[in-house]
């Protein structure tokens, strides 16, 4: 059974840092692509980052140059890194992963994704 597991969310002032992190359990030897999503209250889920099944990094233009996202293989965890945040990057950070085959890439739908954790808060005030 895949489990996906976030910690790392708080609160913090604009321009701090925060770091989250996903451990997942449970995947087999496949590829499995990882992503982090997030959801703002009133908003649609939107993808943030992912490494996909290659191993390949890709961030969303929104957060591009502020966040991180790396992955420990031998740990089955992702994390993500957030610097210099932004009340904009209030919202419910959610890990999500699935097996996508080695050159399918980056997939930012939502139903790409079968396995997610519960979502960790992150609150960025002004």
């Amino acid at each position: 059974q895949v489990q996906l597991v976030e910690s790392g969310g708080g609160s913090v002032q604009a321009g701090g840092s925060l770091r989250l992190s996903c451990a997942a359990s449970g995947f087999g030897s496949e590829s499995y692509c990882m992503a982090w999503f997030r959801q703002a209250p009133g908003k649609e889920r939107e993808g943030v980052a992912i490494i996909d099944s290659d191993g390949l990094p890709s961030i969303t233009d929104s957060v591009k140059g502020r966040f991180t996202v790396s992955r420990d293989n031998a740990k089955n965890t992702l994390y993500l890194q957030m610097n210099m945040l932004k009340p904009e990057d209030t919202a419910m950070y959610y890990c999500a992963a699935d097996y996508l085959p080695p050159g399918y890439g980056a997939s930012w739908r939502v139903t790409s994704y079968r396995y997610w954790g519960q979502g960790t808060q992150v609150t960025v005030s002004s």
